[in-house]
């Protein structure tokens, strides 16, 4: 970008600066989302369950303590099912528990 055009992008607001403002709603807004993000970790540690609905195939692999090819096998036989958007593989946390129930031994 040429000076004339950071010059403009910073007048309107677009690339914040050294010299922009911050509001005491912008404060209240960071305090807010802050609090959220905090309760969400101390859900999830307390009760041992991710504080989100959703879990991308890293975070069930740290969960559940296995393997890429395992958590491969186990969407390859439909045990544990699995939405794909993009690239990416998602897996509904109650799918994982009501799987790991069914196959629960005594």
């Amino acid at each position: 970008m040429d000076k004339a055009t950071v010059q403009r992008s910073r007048m309107s607001g677009i690339i914040p600066s050294r010299d922009q403002l911050l509001t005491q709603g912008d404060l209240v807004d960071f305090k807010e989302d802050m609090l959220l993000e905090l309760k969400r970790i101390m859900k999830e540690l307390m009760t041992g369950q991710p504080g989100k609905k959703w879990l991308k195939s890293a975070e069930v692999k740290k969960l559940l303590g296995i393997s890429h090819g395992f958590l491969q096998s186990l969407r390859d036989s439909g045990v544990l099912p699995f939405t794909k958007i993009g690239g990416s593989i998602y897996y509904d946390y109650e799918d994982i528990t009501f799987m790991m129930s069914v196959n629960k031994s005594a």
